[in-house]
């Protein structure tokens, strides 16, 4: 089975009442979430099946997120990493390296500088 994942862009993610809720989502639709909360950017990333990816960002949408951005739509992960299913739910981090670390370890880096337009 193909893995995809999406990446979205938010002024900030500070309401635990929507963090909540996406953390809901992410077992619901058997997804992997990765979120940079607290301060802006707000960065999210998305990993798993097709439908459940694409119904976890709708998700993100209809919590109506200030300057909510879809960076890169659903799409299969292309990577010279081999990807693993990673265990539904929600991640936490607080600060940018440490979301760009996650996002070196998938060997999705490149793909995620390019979406965030850092290079």
């Amino acid at each position: 089975m193909a893995l995809f994942h999406a990446l979205i862009r938010t002024h900030h993610i500070t309401s635990r009442k929507k963090v909540a809720h996406l953390r809901k989502a992410a077992d619901r639709y058997k997804c992997y979430a990765l979120l940079r909360s607290g301060g802006c950017p707000g960065i999210m990333y998305c990993k798993g099946s097709e439908d459940g990816v694409r119904e976890w960002v709708a998700t993100v949408q209809k919590l109506r997120y200030k300057d909510f951005q879809l960076a890169s739509r659903p799409a299969v992960i292309e990577s010279d990493v081999p990807q693993s299913e990673e265990q539904p739910g929600l991640v936490e981090v607080k600060a940018i390296q440490e979301f760009a670390a996650a996002m070196e370890r998938r060997g999705v880096a490149a793909w995620w500088r390019q979406a965030m337009n850092f290079s």
